[in-house]
């Protein structure tokens, strides 16, 4: 199983995630030809993929999805509860609608349900040949029943969003700093790295710190908060980048 970032921020998110014969796209808020090409220039095609897989209906990570829908014939993979927020861009019968967990070939899914402002969010852990990754963007803290499932796991990838006190020294508006930083809205920097100490183990190779703010957080912030709070050689930390496409990572 391998991942790899194409965009992550607030202007667009996708990523890849590949397991032999089942390729999924997670998230579609670039547009077609962006993908199309960073496809090509890894030497792949929409053909090779098995579907998409949606975290929430926001611009950022649905902007390209009608593109993709009219120019493509893969399907959509997304509980019953997320369609209407896409239904204006997505017809149903492109849509299969899932369970909390379902299995695409020999690739097990499990969905996370994050808290975030939008009607159905998720995050997901994936799992093939008894290794797994664990997606998760877009929430403003995690249930403990989700976190007991994702203990030990071979790849993080989780958003790191802002610095606390950047966002509170900067220039958002007050409604705004209070959006993100509410129970509906992203994880901080600190708030990650905890949830890292609790969620890492011998098994863990990799963490891709994801979505970081232009505005209210730096990489090298929140690369430096993970690392002292793990403090473990042993995994290698990235930072998934707005404009540049992160390695192909092995799971």
């Amino acid at each position: 199983m391998k991942i790899k970032t194409i965009a992550s921020g607030s202007k667009g998110n996708c990523s890849i995630v590949l397991c032999d014969e089942t390729n999924l796209i997670i998230d579609m808020g670039i547009s077609y030809l962006t993908l199309k090409r960073s496809l090509e220039e890894n030497s792949l095609s929409f053909d090779q993929f098995t579907g998409v897989l949606i975290t929430h209906n926001h611009n950022d990570h649905i902007n390209g999805l009608a593109s993709l829908i009219k120019k493509t014939t893969l399907p959509l993979f997304i509980p019953q509860e997320m369609y209407d927020g896409i239904k204006e861009i997505v017809p149903k019968d492109r849509c299969e609608f899932i369970d909390d967990e379902f299995k695409i070939n020999d690739v097990n899914i499990e969905l996370i349900h994050t808290s975030h402002d939008a009607p159905c969010s998720l995050g997901f852990i994936i799992t093939q040949n008894n290794k797994s990754l664990v997606y998760i963007t877009d929430t403003g803290y995690i249930n403990r029943k989700y976190l007991n499932k994702m203990i030990n796991k071979e790849l993080y990838l989780i958003e790191s969003n802002h610095d606390e006190i950047m966002l509170m020294d900067g220039p958002y508006p007050r409604f705004l700093k209070e959006r993100v930083i509410s129970d509906k809205g992203h994880l901080s920097n600190t708030t990650t790295s905890k949830y890292l100490q609790k969620l890492v183990g011998d098994r863990t190779k990799h963490i891709i710190l994801a979505h970081i703010s232009e505005k209210n957080n730096t990489e090298e912030l929140a690369y430096a908060c993970t690392q002292n709070a793990l403090n473990n050689p042993q995994i290698e930390v990235l930072i998934a980048k707005q404009y540049e496409e992160s390695p192909m990572i092995e799971v």
